[in-house]
């Protein structure tokens, strides 16, 4: 099929880069000043792992192509935008609508909230067979690229024949390990895929909850956490206590659906939680204060971790960089590794002195008077403790992720903090 999508983010790219790898021929839009970018120098591209190399590839191979406004022959048109982009979406739709005027399929994959794929189908005429099918995006940054191509369930929102048999003829090649495909109205898909967007963030909210108690009350949380998760009816999934999360759609989305409640004269649980994550984020620098008597003066302080989880180089709304201003504030020396975040952080803190960014975890200890640990890479799961502790000025461990051994740690000679422990 001849498939345009409509996009600069990484929705659209993994979009894009899915459908060519699966024998579409597919051209991409974004605005002009993103065509005149090498690809390396799009960040979305760069900070997907393997996303960069399957778009160059299906460009050689002539499957994929960027263009412009002007082409808009297509079987199948994918909008991908910016969650603030409805206003684009209804200009692309309402030029469409005009060129196509018979059998006209769209399918819309942008988070626009609740009931905003029937005011998009309203500029359509249903009679002319004009429709748009509306598909959420489950992505994870991190494994983009496998959630598109093999995603264990898919949502089509939409009461229109011709449009869910043509969307699935398209999204067939990526149905093999499917668990569940949905059939419900787009508004149903939208509400869905907001309600399961904030079921998550309620789960981590209550065990960080949870864990701030176990501080107080001298409880190690993963005993806990252990004990919940045994129970069927709650299961392990989204219930590790941490530093806060991060993440730019997943916070949109809670903060939209949050809004939708609000609208309505209704509080929700979601402001509650978007909040508390804020406070959260500020729990390695609160135990470090504490623990040196809120006299950070002269002392040098190592994060390992600045992405918003792992697996990806953004650090949109990390954790990481509430926690880094908050120590440069103070007049803290930080030194900062991450495995591939450091770009991005070192534009983003470019014009401060009193950073150091480390292309070696262990470069990033030396002479430390403290570690915080902010994301939980694998590679940091299990470090040689007894380099560490030469290395270290002061052998002082704040792990924001409980991803360490405690009893390891203080055998030999560690103090250790995690988050509920």
């Amino acid at each position: 099929m001849k498939v345009k999508v409509y996009g600069a983010d990484l929705t659209a790219w993994v979009a894009a880069a899915c459908m060519a790898r699966a024998g579409n021929d597919v051209q991409i839009e974004g605005p002009q000043s993103q065509l005149e970018k090498p690809l390396h120098d799009i960040s979305a591209l760069r900070d997907e792992p393997g996303l960069l190399d399957q778009i160059q590839l299906q460009m050689q191979t002539g499957r994929l192509k960027r263009t412009g406004a002007q082409d808009i022959e297509a079987d199948i048109h994918w909008l991908a935008l910016e969650h603030n982009e409805i206003e684009k979406a209804q200009n692309i739709i309402h030029i469409l609508a005009k060129a196509v005027p018979e059998n006209l399929l769209i399918v819309n994959q942008c988070n626009f909230g609740v009931g905003a794929t029937d005011e998009l189908q309203n500029i359509l005429s249903e009679e002319l067979n004009q429709a748009i099918v509306y598909i959420p995006s489950n992505l994870q940054d991190g494994k983009a690229l496998q959630g598109f191509s093999q995603p264990n369930r898919i949502t089509i929102g939409s009461e229109n024949n011709w449009a869910i048999t043509t969307t699935r003829a398209l999204i067939k090649p990526f149905l093999q390990n499917i668990e569940h495909l949905l059939l419900m109205t787009s508004r149903e898909a939208e509400f869905t895929k907001l309600a399961i967007t904030g079921m998550l963030a309620i789960r981590i909210g209550y065990i960080n909850e949870l864990a701030n108690l176990a501080d107080q009350m001298d409880v190690d949380i993963e005993t806990i956490r252990e004990g919940m998760g045994a129970d069927p009816r709650v299961g392990n999934h989204y219930l590790s206590p941490g530093c806060g999360f991060g993440g730019l759609s997943f916070n949109q989305n809670i903060a939209r659906f949050s809004e939708t409640f609000e609208k309505r004269g209704k509080d929700s649980l979601l402001k509650t939680v978007i909040s508390e994550n804020e406070i959260q984020k500020e729990l390695l620098f609160k135990k470090l204060w504490q623990h040196y008597r809120c006299n950070l003066t002269d002392k040098t302080v190592s994060v390992w971790g600045a992405s918003f989880k792992p697996g990806t180089a953004s650090i949109d709304n990390a954790p990481s960089l509430k926690l880094i201003d908050a120590l440069l504030a103070q007049g803290v020396h930080v030194k900062v590794h991450d495995p591939e975040a450091l770009g991005n952080l070192l534009n983003h803190y470019h014009n401060e002195t009193n950073i150091s960014f480390c292309n070696n975890a262990y470069d990033a200890i030396k002479d430390s008077d403290a570690l915080l640990l902010v994301t939980e890479w694998p590679e940091y799961w299990s470090p040689d403790y007894l380099k560490m502790l030469q290395d270290m000025h002061i052998p002082l461990i704040i792990d924001g992720r409980n991803i360490f051994d405690r009893e390891a740690l203080e055998m030999h000679g560690f103090t250790y903090m995690g988050v509920g422990r």
